[in-house]
C-alpha cells in the first residue's frame, strides 16, 4: 500500500474552516453553515463533497493525524538503521497526537467520535499510518535492524501499542511524581518498542 502523504502545504480552506470551528465549539456544535461561512463558500458546495459534519470532520482528522505522524518521523540518516527511526518516530508521534489541539479538543468534548476507530473499524488515517509503518519495517528488515516478521502484522501491533499510549496515558500519569510523568512513560514506550523490534 502506498501511504497517503500530507504536509503543511496541503491546505484546504474548507478543512481549515472546520478545524477552526471544532477548536472553538467542538464537533457537536459545529454546523455546515458555520463551516461554509468561515470558508467563504456556499452550503451546496460543501454538500457536494460531504453529506454531514461528521464526514467533514473525518477528512479533517485524516489530514491532521497523517501530518502529525509524518512530521514526527525523523529524517533518515546515512548508516543509521531503520529501527532507531521507527522507535523515535513513534514516541514523537504519540506525543504529537496527545498534544495536538484538535485531538485534545475531541478527547475533551467529543470523545465518542474516536470510539469507532478504537472498537469497530480502521479509519483512513489508521490505514495510512499502517502503510508508513509497514514501509519503515521493510526497510528495517532489509538493513537487519528490525527482527524478521510479517510487516503488516508488525505494523498493526505497533499501532495498537501507540494507540493505547495516545488514548490512555493521561489516566496513568501523576503530575506530582516525576517517575510517573508523561516523559517517564515515553521512556518506557521506547523500551517496549526497542525490545519488540530488536532482532
Amino acid at each position: 500500500m502506498t501511504p497517503i502523504r500530507h504536509n503543511a502545504s496541503d491546505s484546504d480552506p474548507v478543512l481549515d474552516a472546520v478545524r477552526d470551528c471544532v477548536l472553538a465549539v467542538g464537533v457537536r456544535r459545529t454546523t455546515l453553515t458555520d463551516v461554509a461561512r468561515r470558508a467563504g463558500v456556499s452550503r451546496m458546495t460543501l454538500y457536494r463533497r460531504w453529506p454531514d459534519v461528521r464526514s467533514l470532520v473525518g477528512d479533517l482528522m485524516t489530514r491532521e493525524w497523517i501530518e502529525a505522524a509524518t512530521r514526527a518521523m525523523p529524517v533518515p540518516e546515512p548508516g543509521a538503521g531503520a529501527r532507531a527511526r521507527i522507535v523515535e518516530g513513534m514516541v514523537r508521534g504519540v506525543d504529537a497526537f496527545r498534544t495536538h489541539p484538535l485531538f485534545r479538543k475531541i478527547v475533551d468534548v467529543d470523545p465518542e467520535l474516536l470510539l469507532p476507530y478504537v472498537l469497530d473499524r480502521r479509519g483512513a488515517s489508521q490505514e495510512a499510518l499502517l502503510g508508513l509503518l509497514a514501509e519503515a519495517l521493510r526497510e528495517g528488515h532489509a538493513d537487519g535492524s528490525v527482527r524478521p516478521g510479517h510487516p503488516q502484522r508488525q505494523a498493526r501491533s505497533l499501532l495498537l501499542v501507540a494507540q493505547s499510549f495516545t488514548l490512555s496515558l493521561r489516566t496513568m500519569t501523576d503530575e506530582d511524581d516525576a517517575d510517573l510523568s508523561p516523559e517517564a512513560f515515553y521512556a518506557e514506550l521506547r523500551t517496549i518498542l526497542e525490545r519488540t523490534l530488536t532482532p
